[in-house]
């Protein structure tokens, strides 16, 4: 099938993550039928996981029986706590997704030429390739975090927690607690997919309709057939969508993301300590590997473009000098440069207002947790 025959549509990027949010009980504004039954299932279901499950680990605070037991605890709190507020804070934002999805339909529209599509084939090979990392690192983890559970030697949960029950006496109560554990692991696992999925694919977006946005500058005077200032003001009416979709993009995701970073370094930086001076079980270490190493891995892919958005901001003033606008006319150098000035502001997607979603903010949270490790290396 031809490259030029695709339909463009970015809003099918966004199809597992509505998927996701429906199970989560957040998309209460796509629902149309049954909805007090949904908004019912919502309430207890965020009750019962998002709620209670970062509850039930830290009542378990530094009052288990060892202290790997303890460390290991501390982290799994951290973790779900994170992925709890990260749902939270999307879910109380979730309108602005649909924001999104109005502005990315008007950025659609204006795609024409073969050399924009093919821009989109590539949207399509970088977001797979997202999906196969969040698949890689979190398959592994589930499963070795249920295969230390199943090798245990003596009964025990999947993790250290708190129950209002006596589940190391009773049967029942044993299943109770370990079906409660596991269900609500699944959810948190759905919960942190999306929470670090959507920001990457979100900002990959934007980056990809910067590009696009920049061919069609290099276009503008190209076609006798077509008014230069006409095509001019339609890609300055696109800047200024992209502008909207991408301060929308920031605003939905900045909170979770410096809720992300902070955790990342601090629970990258304990299963590591776990792993080397405190975990003896081969199943245990396996799951404590392959966890650190997706905290870490789960914040690159939407650190790389927001990387990649910000570069393609950054070259928009070029694009205007690439068109045809030595033979045009003054009212069209007036509009241009009118646009050159306004391209030269920077767009970087901050997290919190404070760091910026980027590389370098990658490698310094990297930074962050090795310092962590060498205190926590001293100490012991």
């Amino acid at each position: 099938r031809n490259m030029s025959e695709d339909t463009v549509n970015s809003l099918v990027f966004f199809r597992s993550h509505w998927t996701v949010w429906m199970v989560l009980g957040v998309a209460h504004h796509r629902i149309r039928s049954w909805r007090n039954l949904y908004m019912a299932y919502s309430i207890l279901l965020n009750i019962l996981v998002t709620l209670c499950y970062p509850f039930h680990l830290g009542m378990s605070l530094f009052r288990n029986r060892t202290l790997t037991e303890d460390i290991l605890n501390l982290t799994t709190f951290a973790t779900c706590t994170a992925c709890s507020v990260k749902c939270l804070l999307y879910g109380y934002n979730i309108q602005k997704v649909l924001q999104m999805e109005r502005l990315l339909n008007l950025l659609d529209e204006r795609v024409d030429s073969v050399e924009q599509r093919a821009i989109y084939g590539q949207v399509k090979v970088q977001l797979r390739n997202v999906l196969y990392i969040f698949i890689g690192i979190y398959l592994p983890c589930a499963l070795f975090a249920e295969l230390s559970f199943i090798f245990k030697e003596e009964r025990g949960l999947m993790y250290p927690a708190w129950f209002p029950f006596d589940w190391l006496n009773s049967t029942r109560n044993y299943y109770i607690a370990n079906v409660y554990q596991i269900v609500g692991i699944s959810y948190q696992l759905l919960q942190n997919y999306v929470s670090d999925c959507f920001p990457a694919v979100a900002l990959c977006l934007v980056s990809a309709h910067a590009k696009m946005l920049y061919k069609r500058f290099e276009d503008v005077g190209r076609d006798p057939t077509k008014d230069p200032e006409k095509e001019l003001e339609a890609c300055i009416t696109d800047h200024k969508h992209l502008l909207e979709l991408f301060q929308t993009a920031e605003a939905f995701m900045s909170l979770p993301m410096i809720v992300q970073f902070s955790t990342t370094a601090i629970t990258s930086c304990m299963g590591i300590a776990i792993l080397f001076f405190f975990s003896s079980e081969p199943m245990a270490r396996a799951y404590l590997f392959f966890y650190s190493v997706a905290s870490i891995l789960q914040i690159f892919p939407c650190c790389f473009f927001g990387t990649a958005s910000e570069y393609w901001f950054g070259r928009l003033h070029y694009a205007a000098f690439s068109c045809n606008w030595i033979m045009q006319n003054r009212s069209f150098k007036r509009k241009q440069m009118l646009f050159v000035e306004r391209s030269f502001k920077n767009s970087i997607a901050m997290a919190g207002g404070m760091l910026p979603i980027s590389v370098s903010t990658f490698f310094s949270t990297l930074k962050f947790a090795y310092s962590l490790f060498m205190i926590i290396l001293q100490m012991t």
